[in-house]
């Protein structure tokens, strides 16, 4: 039996289907919107495909070669941003010494200044008149060892700051204290003054080791140089340009 004439059939034996056609072609544009869209999407999909397509292949490792490509990438990036980095560092950004630390004659054995302490000293005497460790400003402090054999540094550092125009003050603490006197006064060359460090403030502070020098900055901060020779000899001032007659 033929069921061609029947609605939905063929003499194929298709099975039915629903096919309408609308009035208006516009009620399509969702339809072609939507295909333009899949066909949009299998062309990158091929794009693909071909870029990195040799790669799945088995004589290039298959999918472990997009391994070491993404490293790659990674350390490229990394490499740039360090150079990045190095090339806009500021000038401002690097340390900055005291001012007196340029014309003070003394060798500067650590990068990185310290601060002086908070505590108190006393200058001239034991007993002498209390001051704040930090306001020893724009000087030279000689933290002078117990049992010093340095009368020649001493000497050198008292010539340098009478040239130089520096304050000069001889310190010490503990047992060192009973022979601060004689040292300023004997090494002094008139410029050094005695301060006693009875709480040992200072030479906490600079991790004092045999005769230490700081050299101090208008802003309480040090320049420190430890364990100086006996003999050490601080290089002279420079001398001042002769004036140009006319």
């Amino acid at each position: 039996m033929s069921f061609a004439s029947e609605p939905g059939r063929d003499d194929s034996n298709l099975p039915p289907v629903n096919i309408v056609v609308p009035d208006d072609a516009r009620e399509l544009a969702r339809d072609v919107l939507a295909y333009h869209r899949e066909m949009r999407a299998r062309r990158r999909r091929q794009r693909l495909t071909r870029l990195f397509g040799p790669l799945g292949r088995q004589e290039y490792g298959g999918h472990a070669a997009i391994l070491p490509l993404i490293a790659t990438i990674v350390a490229l990036a990394m490499l740039a941003g360090a150079m990045l980095s190095v090339i806009t560092i500021s000038p401002a950004s690097a340390p900055t010494v005291p001012a007196t630390a340029e014309n003070s004659g003394v060798p500067n054995l650590q990068s990185k200044p310290i601060s002086l302490p908070a505590g108190t000293v006393r200058v001239g005497a034991p007993d002498g008149r209390i001051v704040p460790a930090r306001s020893l400003v724009k000087s030279l402090l000689a933290l002078v060892p117990a049992h010093c054999d340095c009368g020649t540094a001493l000497r050198s550092l008292a010539v340098r700051a009478n040239l130089g125009h520096l304050r000069l003050y001889f310190v010490a603490s503990g047992a060192a204290m009973s022979q601060l006197r004689g040292l300023t006064a004997q090494y002094g060359d008139g410029a050094a003054k005695a301060v006693y460090d009875t709480g040992d403030v200072i030479g906490a502070a600079s991790h004092a080791v045999g005769l230490t020098v700081l050299v101090v900055g208008s802003d309480a901060t040090a320049d420190v140089s430890r364990n100086l020779p006996r003999d050490f000899q601080s290089s002279p001032a420079p001398r001042p340009a002769p004036a140009s007659g006319k």
